[in-house]
C-alpha cells in the first residue's frame, strides 16, 4: 500500500521541462487521490504550451508505472490568450496594476537595478504612475539607490504601504529586514516572498510596476511568472563575452515563459573620461546590436560609464534627476520613451488572459 507522500516522492523525480526543479518543489502538484491501487493527480502549470504539459503527463505517468502504480494524470493549464503578449499566466495577484515589466539578467554586477530606477523614473517624467517591486531577495539595493534605506513601511488593514519617493512607489525586502543581514532561503520561500510582496501590498492603480529580479533563471522567475501577466521583458548585460553569455539565457527564459522582449539595455558601453570627455571602450561595445538581433528585439539603450552612475547609486541620487545634463540620464529618457512604445503595443486587450479557474485540460487517460 502506498501513500499520498509515496507519491509525491516518486513525483519528485519529474522535473519541470527547461528547468533544474521537479513538480512538487514547485508546488505544481495540486491534488492527489488514492484509492486502491490507482491514482489520481491533478497537476497545475503556469505555461500554456501544451508540449509542456505532455512531457510532464508522460513523465508522471511513467515514474508512477515504474513503481506499479496505476495513475490518472490530469495538467491544467492558461489557455491559449489571443494575443502574442504577457507571461500567459492565468492568474494575476495584483490586478490593480495595468502592466508588469521584468527586469532581468544572466548575472549579477550588471547595473540591472540602476536601470530599473532610471527606467522607472523615465515614465514618472511622462507623467505614468510607476512602482517599482525589488524581487532581488539576496541582494536589495534598490532602498540605497533610492535614498530611503533608513524608512520602514507602515501597515494598514494587515497590508504593507508602499514607500513613496521621487513620484513613485517602491517596496523592498531590503526595508523589511535589517541592513546587512543575510536572507538563507530555499526556493519555496523565494517564491512565497515573491507572492506576498505582489499581493499583500497596497499597490496604487499603477500604469507599470517594475520588477527588479534576482540575477539567473531560476524560482523567482517562474513564480512571477505564475503570479501576473507579465507586460514585457528587459534583458541587462554589458558588453562582455561572459556577460552576453548570461543575457542569452535571460532571453531565452523570456522566450520559455512566453515572455514578449522589450529590449535590451547594454550598461558600461564605453568609458567617457571626466578629464577630456574622450570615450574608451573598456569593456568592448555594440555587442548587445547582435544579441538583440538574434532574438528579434532591440537595444533601448546603451549607457556608458560615467562617474554620476556611480555616485548617484550610492547617494540615493538617481542620475536620471540629479545629472539630467549627462549622457547617462538622456539615453535612459530616450529608452523610457522607447519602452512605454513597446508596453502599449504588447499590452493590448488584457481581458483575453483567461483567469485560473477557466482551465484547459490536457486530459487523462
Amino acid at each position: 500500500m502506498f501513500s499520498e507522500e509515496n507519491i509525491k516522492k516518486l513525483l519528485s523525480s519529474v522535473t519541470y521541462p527547461e528547468f533544474q526543479k521537479d513538480i512538487v518543489t514547485f508546488g505544481f502538484v495540486k491534488k492527489i487521490e488514492i484509492d486502491k491501487n490507482r491514482v489520481v493527480v491533478e497537476i497545475e502549470i503556469p505555461s500554456s504550451n501544451p508540449k509542456i504539459a505532455l512531457k510532464i503527463k508522460e513523465d508522471a505517468s511513467e515514474v508512477l508505472k515504474n513503481s506499479g502504480i496505476e495513475s490518472e494524470i490530469t495538467i491544467y493549464q492558461p489557455k491559449e490568450p489571443e494575443i502574442k503578449s504577457n507571461s500567459k499566466s492565468g492568474k494575476n495577484i495584483a490586478p490593480n496594476i495595468k502592466n508588469f515589466v521584468m527586469i532581468s539578467s544572466g548575472k549579477g554586477g550588471v547595473g540591472k537595478s540602476t536601470t530599473t530606477v532610471n527606467l522607472a523614473l523615465a515614465l514618472v517624467e511622462q507623467g505614468k504612475k510607476v512602482g517599482i517591486l525589488d524581487a532581488d531577495i539576496y541582494g536589495p539595493n534598490i532602498p540605497r539607490m533610492l535614498g530611503i534605506t533608513d524608512q520602514k513601511p507602515e501597515v494598514e488593514e494587515g497590508r504593507l504601504k508602499p514607500l513613496r519617493v521621487y513620484g513613485l512607489e517602491m517596496m523592498s525586502m531590503g526595508i523589511l529586514v535589517n541592513e546587512g543581514q543575510s536572507l538563507i532561503w530555499r526556493g519555496a520561500m523565494i517564491m512565497k516572498a515573491i507572492e506576498q510582496l505582489l499581493g499583500d501590498v497596497l499597490w496604487s492603480d499603477l500604469d507599470v510596476l517594475f520588477i527588479d529580479m534576482p540575477p539567473g533563471t531560476g524560482d523567482a522567475q517562474l513564480t512571477l511568472a505564475q503570479s501576473v501577466p507579465i507586460t514585457c521583458g528587459v534583458c541587462v548585460t554589458t558588453p562582455q563575452a561572459v556577460a552576453l553569455d548570461d543575457a542569452k539565457r535571460s532571453l531565452d527564459m523570456f522566450e520559455k515563459l512566453h515572455i514578449s522582449i522589450a529590449g535590451i539595455v547594454e550598461n558600461m558601453s564605453g568609458f567617457i573620461c571626466s578629464s577630456c570627455g574622450k570615450e574608451y571602450d573598456i569593456f568592448g561595445r555594440k555587442s548587445g546590436i547582435e544579441l538583440a538581433k538574434r532574438y528579434n528585439t532591440s537595444v533601448l539603450a546603451e549607457i556608458p560609464l560615467e562617474p554620476a552612475i556611480r555616485e548617484g547609486g550610492d547617494s540615493g541620487k538617481p542620475v536620471l534627476i540629479f545629472h539630467s545634463d549627462t549622457i547617462s540620464a538622456k539615453n535612459y529618457k530616450k529608452a523610457g520613451l522607447a519602452l512605454w512604445q513597446k508596453i502599449e503595443s504588447f499590452s493590448g486587450d488584457n481581458s483575453a488572459i483567461q483567469p485560473v479557474s477557466s482551465k484547459a485540460s490536457c486530459g487523462a487517460n
